[in-house]
C-alpha cells in the first residue's frame, strides 16, 4: 500500500453529507487514504461518488457499523489514524415508525466503533482522532427566541434525536473514561446536491417538476436553520484538523426559515427555472397532518466555530438554493435512479467482481 500520511475511515460516506465529506477529503488531501465504509442502506448511494471512485487515495468497503469483526478487520488492514463517523439512521419519520432500528445503528453501532478504535489504538493516541458528527435535534425545541450553543442542555424529542443524544454521550464518555481523542459537532439542517428525495427540499423540487402535491406539515410554521452541505463538509475538515480534543462545535447556517416560507421561495425559483407562470407551483402546496412531537424551532449559534477555528458559511441561502435547484434539474437521471431504487444495483455492477 502507498505510504499515506494519514488513513481515515469515513463511515456513512455514501450518504448525502458523507459523500460530500469523502469528496472533499479525497480531492484536498491526496496524501491521505480515505476509506468509505457504508452499509448501502436506502440512503447510501455510490452514484454520489462516481467522480472520485477511481482516485488513487480512495477505497470503498461495504459493511455495517454494528459488525464488530469487520470493523476490526478494516482497522487491521488499513491501520486507521482517524475516524469521521457520519453513519446513522437520520429520518425522523422513520424513527417514529421503527425506534429500535435507530437504537441499533445510532447507539450500538457508535459504541462498537468506539470500542474498536480504543482497543486498536491501545492508549497510543498520538495523531489519532475520533470525530462524531451529530445533529442540533439533540437540544430539543426552541421558542421564538434564543439559540442552541455548545452548552445547551440536551432535550431530545423524537426517537431519532434520542438515539443521537445517546451516541453523543457515549462518545464523550469514552473521552473522559479512556482518554480517547474525540471531537463532536452538532449541525443544523443541510441542503444541497445528492440529498435523498424524501427530505424536504429535494422532495419539493421533484414534486414540482412532476406537478405533484407539495405536502407541508401542520401550518408550515416550524422553523429550521439551513446549512449548505458543502459548507458543512468544510467545517468538518477544519474541526477534524484543528478542533480541540474533547470539544464540541456547533455548525449552523445563521439562516432561519419557516417551512412554509421556504417552500414558497422554492416554488418561485422553480417557476422561474421551468418557465412557468408565477404562482403555478405554489398552487400545489397541501397542508397535511403534523408529525407527532414536531419540534417548533431549531437555531444554531456557530460563534465558537467562527471565532476559534475561522469557519463561516460561504454563501447566502437564496444563492445556495438556486445552486441546489440547478443541480437537481441537471441531474434528473440521478433522481430517477433513486426514486426507482435502481441506484441500489450500482454496488453489484461496480464491486461484485472485486
Amino acid at each position: 500500500m502507498q505510504n499515506f500520511s494519514k488513513k481515515i475511515m469515513i463511515t456513512g460516506g455514501a450518504g448525502f453529507i458523507g459523500s460530500h465529506v469523502v469528496r472533499l477529503f479525497v480531492n484536498n488531501y491526496p496524501d491521505y487514504l480515505i476509506v468509505n465504509y457504508d452499509a448501502l442502506t436506502y440512503a447510501g448511494n455510490l452514484n454520489n461518488l462516481k467522480d472520485i471512485e477511481s482516485s488513487a487515495n480512495y477505497r470503498f468497503e461495504k459493511g455495517d457499523i454494528q459488525d464488530e469483526n469487520l470493523v476490526k478487520e478494516l482497522f487491521e488492514k488499513y491501520q486507521f489514524d482517524g475516524v469521521i463517523h457520519l453513519a446513522a439512521e437520520s429520518h425522523v419519520d422513520r424513527s417514529i415508525l421503527d425506534p429500535l432500528a435507530f437504537v441499533k445503528t445510532n447507539v450500538l453501532g457508535t459504541v462498537n466503533l468506539l470500542n474498536v478504535a480504543k482497543n486498536f489504538w491501545k492508549n497510543d493516541y498520538n495523531g489519532k482522532r475520533f470525530y462524531h458528527v451529530s445533529t442540533d435535534e439533540v437540544y430539543g425545541s426552541l421558542g421564538q427566541e434564543g439559540f442552541f450553543t455548545e452548552t445547551t442542555a440536551y432535550d431530545p424529542r423524537s426517537p431519532y434525536s434520542a438515539s443521537k443524544a445517546s451516541s453523543d454521550h457515549f462518545v464523550r464518555a469514552y473521552h473522559h473514561t479512556y482518554g480517547l481523542p474525540v471531537v463532536v459537532s452538532n449541525c443544523s439542517n443541510n441542503y444541497g446536491s445528492y440529498h435523498f428525495p424524501e427530505k424536504l427540499i429535494p422532495l419539493m423540487i421533484n414534486n414540482i417538476v412532476h406537478s405533484k402535491p407539495l405536502p407541508v406539515y401542520g401550518k408550515g410554521d416550524n422553523i429550521r436553520d439551513w446549512l449548505f452541505v458543502e459548507d458543512h463538509a468544510r467545517a468538518i475538515d477544519i474541526i477534524f484538523h484543528k478542533g480541540s480534543n474533547g470539544d464540541t462545535y456547533n455548525i449552523g447556517g445563521f439562516n432561519e426559515w419557516k417551512n412554509i416560507d421556504l417552500v414558497h421561495l422554492l416554488c418561485a425559483v422553480m417557476d422561474e427555472k421551468l418557465n412557468r407562470a408565477a404562482g403555478t407551483s405554489a398552487k400545489l402546496i397541501q397542508f397535511v397532518t403534523d408529525r407527532p412531537g414536531h419540534d417548533m424551532r431549531y437555531a444554531i449559534d456557530a460563534t465558537k466555530l467562527n471565532k476559534e477555528l475561522g469557519w463561516q458559511p460561504s454563501l447566502q441561502f437564496e444563492e445556495g438554493l438556486r445552486k441546489t435547484v440547478d443541480w437537481y434539474l441537471s441531474n434528473e437521471d440521478w433522481i430517477k435512479n433513486v426514486t426507482s431504487g435502481d441506484y441500489q444495483s450500482y454496488y453489484q455492477k461496480q464491486y461484485s467482481d472485486r
